[in-house]
């Protein structure tokens, strides 16, 4: 996350989309939840957040022209304010203006981005004085993907989501993103994969890549196991794997629980009309990985 403007009583704050280079949910959990072994990167795609401090224990939500997110109890930004508030007794409250770039119900974390911001936002307003673990322990009672956006921006995310191991592979690639107008929901996305409680599959290790031809080498020994299911549901993202791979791409994978796919270009091509994706409802960004070393 990227604080770009702070006063006493105001704060901007850009956070970044992420995608998985590699998901394996390994077994389901008896608090409910699952175990993963996944590599998250964050990438130049970024929600913009604008907080002004309140003098009532409140927060208040703007989303200029987008009538899509919910604005209720249920968004993860009123989630994470909520929780700040009552773990923290905060006497004063928060008006939100969301400048949403990250598309929702992607598989790129742009929800749990926001609320991440929305924490860092409280602690820096507030005077909390949290660490960067401090405000990862937060996030994690929001959402199991929080805590990676107080990381480097590159790490190893292992058990529920809660342990974050930093990581240092290489940077120089570019992507491609492609978003199809397709909704899928997470909780049933791991019900498709009907891991058990016992039954665990050995993670797969990455290993040390210096080389960024390397390190594509490397991660296609692994995959994304909510990909395997959807393939076979939705083949549009397949359809949108082979253009992909038909335009350069040197690895094509889904991120998250999707649809999202995303390809990794050594070199992008010159306009996203090279890419021979002429479906409009598809929606298609050029990014870059990017490390987070400038948040307070």
């Amino acid at each position: 996350m990227f604080v770009k403007k702070i006063t006493s009583d105001e704060i901007v704050i850009e956070t970044p989309a992420k995608i998985n280079l590699f998901l394996e949910v390994l077994n389901k959990r008896a608090d409910g939840f699952h175990n993963i072994n996944s590599l998250f990167q964050a990438i130049s795609l970024f929600d913009k957040l604008h907080f002004k401090v309140l003098t009532q224990p409140r927060l208040t939500l703007e989303i200029p022209g987008d009538e899509l997110l919910p604005i209720d109890d249920n968004n993860l930004i009123v989630k994470a304010y909520n929780f700040m508030r009552d773990k923290f007794q905060l006497t004063k409250g928060l008006h939100v203006v969301l400048s949403k770039e990250i598309p929702i119900a992607a598989g790129l974390a742009g929800g749990s981005s926001d609320a991440a911001a929305t924490i860092l936002a409280c602690n820096l307003l507030f005077d909390l004085e949290l660490t960067p673990e401090g405000m990862a322990g937060c996030g994690l009672h929001i959402g199991s993907d929080l805590p990676f956006f107080f990381s480097s921006g590159q790490a190893l995310v292992t058990g529920q989501g809660e342990i974050i191991e930093d990581t240092s592979y290489p940077l120089d690639y570019e992507l491609v993103i492609v978003k199809p107008k397709l909704s899928i929901s997470t909780a049933e996305s791991y019900s498709a994969l009907k891991r058990d409680l016992t039954k665990q599959k050995n993670p797969f290790k990455l290993g040390s890549c210096r080389t960024v031809d390397r390190y594509i080498t490397s991660l296609n020994g692994a995959g994304n196991d909510f990909e395997e299911v959807h393939l076979l549901s939705y083949p549009e993202i397949r359809k949108i794997k082979d253009g992909l791979l038909l335009a350069g791409a040197v690895l094509v994978r889904m991120s998250g629980s999707g649809p999202c796919v995303f390809g990794i270009f050594n070199k992008l091509p010159d306009n996203k009309e090279d890419l021979n994706m002429s479906n409009s409802d598809w929606n298609i960004f050029f990014v870059k990985p990017i490390r987070l070393t400038e948040y307070c």
